[in-house]
């Protein structure tokens, strides 16, 4: 089954148990049958023919664009006009529709974009290429010189689109359409809002203007580094959802200071809208750690033989003091623990980054977290059936009494963010979800992997990891031990029924090419009921042993982050 946004509601979300496509989809792009790639193509269809062939994916002699990375499973590109002096943070990414004929798909290796990221990886597939190709012609076509362009980028608003429309191999064919956006402008919130909020003695970094800012690349959606006179920075933005950036922004303010989580905030960058005169908060700087996340660091240092024993004891016993830190001293809670989230300092300590407290992709937290993020999910999905969605959504209010607020996209100064599930929870089973994600963390540290899955269906790795949760390979027993503690209550996951291989999702039982992309569907289908039941059978038993007074908050008797940090320190007396 190929890989696009649709196969996350058919397979990889738990919405795949009840997925009915809107009526508006329904009938395009159906995903092909591996045996129809055995048919003999028609003349119409057949790469013989050159109507069914890109012309060229050379880059032009002088590229006029660069191409730094994808979000969005494909649609969305990050793009820098070389041309330009300065290059001001406007994030004008480029959109193409994820519903495209089978040719363009492969030809276009849309179904690799879909879970390839990295400026390393993704600058080599056609895709890119392509939209560089692309945007010459219209940049050389649309403005006379390089003067007129630069005032049409500089005077969007923020976040605007180039959308490709009628994308075909012919680059002349392309049009691009821009998408102002004067509805994520309109979101953002000035300093005096905030301050009204927040209160007159709330301690707000210096303030920069947004133009004093040059973008030298774009390393994530929401992450840009910057030359800030001639000093790097990162400069932390969002084009979508401001709200979940106003929250980080008061959180990283007002948690108290540990040397392995991210310093304050050192400005905060305001940009003129294009109505009015509100000046706006469009994001904030923080350091620049040019070592990197462990995602990269470790395979890298294990591929070269230099993964230390001491700095993986290093790392996790700074972790967990982070994590303890943030838990008892500023009396928060961390649902973003992945690899992605730990960078190294000059030193090489870790440094915990992101405090938007999102939460990690479906099926990555704890259980007790997943089973109230699977309520969440089908609650809220368009392509879920009424009737189902109604039944989960009066589960949520149950849950989050005030859950239709926090999905308002306002930002409403909510004291504990706008994660569900993890509102849901005590102080007490908040903890214990956390050390769940530690111990997934640890082993990933211990050994060497780039992550917990060997193929996420989410993302690729410039480094996959060659064995999955909970293999063990490399890991020292006294610390499978505290892994497997930290773990306890955990739940298979769909890679035990249909993984990722290349750029297709398929079913493990079967050879790939003895199976139809209704049976990948139908198995998915299988998995998610049983784990929705499940989350069901979870939640009621909580609700009822609540109501009693029995219910013990830490359910599953994992040990607590003191114990995990005892247990770790412990380790590192006794290693040689």
């Amino acid at each position: 089954m190929e890989l696009s946004t649709r196969a996350i509601g058919e397979v990889v979300h738990p919405t795949a148990a009840f997925y009915q496509p809107a009526v508006e989809t329904r009938g395009i792009l159906e995903p092909l049958n591996t045996a129809d790639y055995a048919l003999e193509p028609s003349w119409e269809t057949s790469l013989l023919n050159p109507k069914n062939r890109i012309d060229s994916l050379d880059l032009p002699q002088s590229p006029l664009w660069r191409v730094d990375g994808c979000a969005g499973l494909g649609t969305q590109y990050y793009v820098v006009p070389l041309f330009l002096q300065r290059i001001p943070p406007m994030r004008m990414d480029v959109f193409v529709s994820d519903s495209q004929p089978r040719l363009i798909r492969e030809q276009l290796e849309l179904d690799k974009a879909f879970h390839t990221k990295d400026s390393a990886r993704l600058p080599r597939l056609a895709i890119a290429r392509h939209i560089v190709r692309i945007l010459q012609i219209w940049t050389t076509t649309d403005f006379p010189d390089r003067e007129s362009f630069e005032n049409f980028y500089r005077g969007v608003p923020f976040g605007s689109r180039l959308v490709l429309e009628d994308l075909s191999f012919d680059t002349h064919r392309v049009r691009v359409k821009v998408g102002l956006n004067h509805n994520l402008e309109h979101k953002l919130l000035p300093l005096s809002t905030l301050s009204n909020l927040w209160g007159p003695e709330f301690p707000f970094p210096q303030v920069i203007d947004f133009f004093d800012l040059h973008v030298v690349r774009i390393l994530h959606d929401s992450v840009c580094l910057v030359l800030i006179d001639e000093q790097l920075y990162i400069f932390k933005a969002l084009t979508s959802g401001a709200k979940y950036l106003y929250h980080e922004l008061k959180t990283l303010c007002t948690i108290e200071p540990h040397p392995n989580v991210i310093t304050r905030p050192l400005h905060i960058v305001t940009k003129r809208c294009n109505f009015g005169t509100k000046k706006a908060i469009a994001g904030f700087t923080t350091f620049f750690h040019s070592k990197g996340t462990l995602r990269d660091v470790l395979p890298l240092l294990r591929a070269h033989n230099q993964l230390r024993r001491v700095d993986q004891l290093k790392w996790s016993i700074q972790l967990t003091k982070a994590l303890e830190h943030l838990k008892t001293r500023s009396k928060t809670y961390y649902p973003d623990l992945r690899l992605d989230n730990i960078v190294l300092s000059k030193n090489s300590d870790i440094v915990m980054v992101d405090f938007e407290q999102r939460g990690v992709w479906c099926e990555f937290a704890a259980p007790e977290v997943n089973a109230i993020e699977y309520v969440h999910l089908i609650a809220t999905d368009e392509c879920v059936p009424e009737l189902i969605s109604e039944k989960y959504r009066n589960m949520l209010r149950d849950l989050v009494p005030a859950f239709e607020s926090l999905e308002d996209e306002r930002y409403t100064n909510p004291e504990y963010g706008f994660n569900l599930p993890w509102i849901a929870l005590s102080s007490v089973e908040q903890e214990a979800a956390e050390v769940y994600m530690l111990g997934r963390v640890l082993w990933c540290i211990f050994e060497g992997v780039s992550g917990p899955q060997k193929a996420a269906v989410w993302q690729s790795y410039r480094w996959e990891p060659d064995l999955e949760f909970p293999q063990y390979r490399k890991t020292p027993p006294a610390m499978r031990g505290l892994i497997d503690k930290c773990t306890r209550g955990r739940r298979r996951t769909l890679s035990s029924v249909v993984i990722r291989r290349h750029s297709r999702l398929i079913l493990t039982s079967k050879a790939a090419d003895e199976q139809t992309a209704d049976e990948v569907k139908e198995a998915a289908k299988l998995f998610w009921s049983a784990e929705i039941e499940e989350a069901e059978k979870f939640l009621e038993l909580r609700d009822s042993l609540r109501r009693k007074g029995e219910w013990n908050d830490n359910y599953f008797e994992r040990p607590t982050l003191k114990q995990v940090l005892e247990a770790l320190e412990a380790f590192q007396h006794e290693a040689p």
